[in-house]
């Protein structure tokens, strides 16, 4: 259903989109350091060490340290590196997160009980959009691996290949089959459909075809083959130092918490808020954003957790793992969403 905007708004939207869109960055920024370090502080808590506890209160001020650390140290290049492709490879990387944001809703506010989503824009096509730029980030992995001259960055971009080659299907059926049931492609108007009967309820299998092939997508533990320390030194980022490193470490923390956004606002329930807390003055302003950023955090926490739950797999096993499990389940769940749309469309 779409929303009537008001005449007299109609010529500031480029610059209010604008604007949210550059607070969306800096919020983006502080959200993946605050990631970092509560992954530092939930991995210490899992095996019962103290982590992050020197620099500022609880560590806080840990990731200032850190990023002062990573601007002084010198930027060193391997000697036959390809410069073209080494140098721009973070251009890549940051461009997809940045490129996935600008599509992502971050919340709703309720004004008179009319619904304003919190996404710099709306498209028809939104999920599709979402899930193309986030494969521009492999761009980026393999510019480093190819143009550092290092047989071990090579070794991770390969792995790195099968591993998206394999999970980009499920990861799309999945995501096909939330829109067929839902009618629409558009990641706000999912949301919304969902009220209080989340997806999650709806398709349990393709809840967990798109949530493993999402962790797959992100290269997380324990599927993060291509920079396998025991095997490939660091895999694809071995040769790279200083600030590279630096912005090629935050884009894999900005990918984890848009990613958790996406489960959330896909099989959550997103910002849906009971009735009499959207027609509230107070409660629909910041009632629904904060219902899913708990939701988020959540699912942020159970990625974190798993990292120290569950033991790296072999590359073989992952590739079985998809094309033998995860495509048959993603096909089955396909069919089942036909069968409820039509159900729920009657």
């Amino acid at each position: 259903m779409p929303i009537e905007i008001p005449e007299f708004i109609l010529p500031l939207l480029p610059w209010i989109r604008g604007t949210l869109g550059l607070s969306l960055v800096g919020v983006i920024f502080i959200a993946a350091m605050g990631a970092v370090w509560l992954e530092r502080k939930l991995s210490a808590d899992i095996q019962s060490r103290m982590g992050p506890c020197r620099v500022g209160k609880y560590g806080l001020l840990q990731l200032v340290a850190d990023a002062i650390k990573l601007f002084t140290k010198e930027d060193l290049r391997p000697l036959n590196a390809d410069s073209l492709l080494f140098n721009n490879a973070n251009i890549f990387m940051i461009s997809s997160v940045l490129l996935m944001l600008v599509a992502i809703p971050v919340g709703a506010v309720f004004i008179n009980g009319v619904e304003y989503p919190l996404a710099v824009t709306q498209m028809d096509i939104s999920v599709l959009y979402i899930e193309a730029m986030s494969a521009i980030s492999i761009f980026g992995i393999f510019m480093v691996a190819y143009g550092s001259n290092n047989k071990y960055s090579l070794l991770g971009a390969f792995r790195n290949f099968a591993r998206m080659v394999g999970y980009e299907v499920p990861l799309g059926l999945s995501v096909v089959s939330v829109a067929v049931m839902t009618g629409s492609l558009s990641i706000v108007e999912i949301s919304r459909s969902q009220g209080l009967l989340w997806n999650i309820f709806l398709q349990p299998i393709g809840f967990f075809v798109f949530f493993v092939s999402l962790m797959a997508d992100m290269g997380r533990l324990p599927f993060d083959q291509n920079e396998s320390e025991e095997e490939l030194i660091a895999g694809w980022i071995t040769e790279y130092c200083g600030m590279r490193f630096g912005l090629g470490f935050f884009a894999e923390y900005i990918h984890m918490i848009l990613g958790s956004f996406l489960v959330a606002l896909l099989f959550l329930g997103g910002w849906n808020v009971p009735s009499f807390v959207a027609n509230s003055p107070v409660l629909g302003l910041i009632a629904p954003t904060g219902f899913l950023l708990v939701k988020t955090v959540f699912v942020l926490m159970v990625i974190i957790g798993l990292r120290w739950a569950v033991p790296r797999f072999r590359i073989d096993q992952v590739v079985d793992l998809s094309w033998k499990k995860l495509l048959p389940l993603a096909l089955l769940n396909l069919v089942w969403a036909v069968v409820l749309g039509l159900y729920l469309g009657a």
